[in-house]
């Protein structure tokens, strides 16, 4: 076997769907008839797992790190909003797919200053974009609404035959097929040659350059289609609440984001909607038991996931769960455990 056929055969056998995808996107289908109270939090999930899921693309894959992702979510969120609020688009699906690319657009303009810098430098520059687009929506907020959001948004129906409702059934279907949708794109687009290239350029730019991978190129698509992926999530948070207010250029929504990732893991995809679940639980949980302090309790959650890592824990959250099997089967451990990340 020749070098791009083995590659190729790689690169199909790591595309191709396993069960435990299957089962993973099938349970998330099966929460709104399991939970049917609890449409408002799991739309809230979803809309953050493709905001995770956006920057996964450009950390995960690409190595890029940001601290302004939040940035690409506000011009999602707000384009959405004035789109609806002035009646110039009124069809969801639609504004959806355009507030994605108002801020596709700022991620290409932005992505040059991007590429100029190594980790610090990014991380100050996608910061100082963020805070720079908070204060000028504050600066014009005739258009904006300032401090007080956008008032008097009502969304149209989607497609013109799903209004919606006060319980967030609408809203969490809606969201879970854009979620679906974009995550097979981003799938597609991380297991093809583009995506491979992109793991060269994180491991080793120098070589990837020296092997003829354009790597500028292929940041500045990845960065706009992350962008894209940001504004969408934005979009959908305007959709689904009828809110847009400054808090959606907040650093703690960012930061937030680089939690989700840090809880979920990066560079394979699932880690960022994994994450956000976890996340968002774990955020209400702690809340419930000690309102003031939940900060506290995810601070020490994230210190533990660092200091044991994800793979050991992992194991021992299966450790009784593989010696009942064990016990019961007779035989080996039939539920899998991620090898050791170190002794």
């Amino acid at each position: 076997m020749n070098a791009p056929s083995d590659v190729r055969f790689h690169a199909g056998r790591h595309a191709r769907w396993h069960a435990a995808e299957i089962v993973f996107w099938l349970a998330a289908l099966s929460c709104a008839f399991v939970f049917p109270s609890r449409y408002l939090i799991m739309t809230d999930i979803l809309r953050l797992a493709l905001f995770a899921l956006s920057l996964d693309l450009i950390l995960g894959y690409a190595g890029i790190v940001s601290l302004g992702h939040a940035a690409f979510f506000g011009v999602g969120a707000y384009s959405a909003g004035l789109l609806a609020l002035h009646g110039i688009i009124n069809e969801p699906v639609i504004a959806l797919i355009v507030a994605g690319l108002a801020a596709a657009v700022l991620g290409f303009c932005t992505s040059f200053l991007l590429i100029r810098g190594a980790d610090l430098t990014r991380l100050m520059v996608t910061l100082g974009i963020a805070l720079l687009l908070e204060a000028l929506a504050e600066r014009f907020s005739d258009i904006t609404g300032g401090t007080d959001g956008l008032q008097g948004i009502e969304m149209q129906p989607i497609l013109g035959l799903f209004a919606f409702d006060m319980f967030g059934k609408t809203g969490f279907f809606y969201a879970l097929i854009v979620l679906f949708l974009l995550f097979l794109l981003a799938r597609r687009i991380v297991h093809s040659p583009f995506g491979l290239s992109l793991r060269a350029i994180r491991n080793n730019p120098l070589r990837a350059a020296a092997i003829g991978v354009p790597v500028n190129r292929r940041l500045i698509a990845i960065y706009t289609v992350a962008a894209f992926y940001a504004g969408v999530a934005g979009a959908l948070f305007t959709q689904t609440t009828a809110l847009a207010s400054l808090d959606v250029f907040a650093f703690e929504r960012s930061a937030d984001l680089m939690l989700v990732l840090v809880i979920g893991g990066t560079g394979y995809l699932y880690g960022g909607l994994i994450g956000a679940v976890l996340f968002r639980m774990l955020q209400e949980i702690f809340s419930t038991i000690t309102p003031q302090y939940w900060q506290f309790w995810i601070g020490l959650v994230l210190i533990v996931v660092v200091l044991v890592g994800r793979a050991r824990l992992h194991r021992w959250v299966l450790f009784v769960p593989n010696l009942l099997i064990t016990r019961i089967a007779g035989g080996k451990a039939a539920v899998a455990v991620p090898e050791s990340e170190g002794p």
